[in-house]
């Protein structure tokens, strides 16, 4: 874990030297609460950037934790940001670049990156690693990475009810809503589906199927259209 401790008073860009040569860096500062990240990457085009790029994770010894690759590190420029070689730029974490947070409830920070947007609707997708306290390192899930890569950006973490939220859409007048629970050992369960049914202006029907005690329970509410809100629970 301390790969470079010998050297923990020097900035990650000085650790990097003469690698970083002929790319462009951004570093996103306090990306959570145990961590910096330093991006490398090789293409940046106006405000955009794509193509294959690094995350390399920080911890708050300045010590590298773990290098993670992409395909296509998308990221765009803040504003009235100048793109330079070699020059180590800040980045926000809003940028959602790096995301950092406790997929599976286990109690430890995982990480996603992003990859591309090969999401519904060309949307963003994300690798997503999860800590194995045996390795002492992050690993790739499959399962997970495939959730963060299918709907409309990643999905939203529920702390309090343990629920993993999905989003994906079909024209212009239907969305979907997905949850799913972590179960230890065994990976994702969905318990519940939502869909929004726009395609009537006046009017908007709800199916919901939730699984209780292992039953898949369905119902229908259709709602005046200018009394919809739904974003209320």
């Amino acid at each position: 874990m301390n790969l470079f401790h010998t050297y923990k008073h020097l900035s990650a860009f000085v650790l990097f030297g003469p690698a970083c040569f002929g790319q462009y860096q951004f570093e996103i500062k306090n990306v959570s609460k145990s961590y910096d990240a330093i991006i490398q990457i090789e293409n940046c085009y106006d405000d955009r950037c794509g193509g294959k790029g690094t995350v390399e994770l920080f911890d708050s010894k300045n010590s590298k934790v773990q290098t993670f690759v992409s395909d296509d590190l998308v990221l765009y420029a803040e504003q009235g940001q100048k793109l330079i070689q070699n020059k180590l730029m800040p980045l926000s974490k809003d940028q959602r670049v790096v995301i950092i947070d406790d997929f599976n409830f286990d109690g430890t920070e995982d990480v996603a990156i992003r990859n591309g947007n090969m999401g519904n609707y060309s949307g963003a997708s994300y690798d997503v690693y999860v800590f194995n306290k045996t390795r002492m390192g992050f690993v790739k899930s499959d399962e997970l990475t495939e959730l963060g890569s299918n709907g409309l950006d990643i999905f939203d973490v529920d702390a309090k009810r343990k629920r993993l939220i999905s989003y994906g859409k079909s024209g212009c007048c239907d969305i979907f809503t997905t949850e799913y629970a972590v179960i230890p050992n065994k990976g994702l369960e969905k318990v519940f589906e939502k869909e929004e049914d726009m395609t009537n202006e006046d009017q908007v029907k709800v199916i919901t199927k939730e699984k209780i005690n292992n039953k898949w329970i369905t119902k229908t509410k259709v709602y005046p259209a200018d009394q919809y809100n739904r974003n209320k629970k």
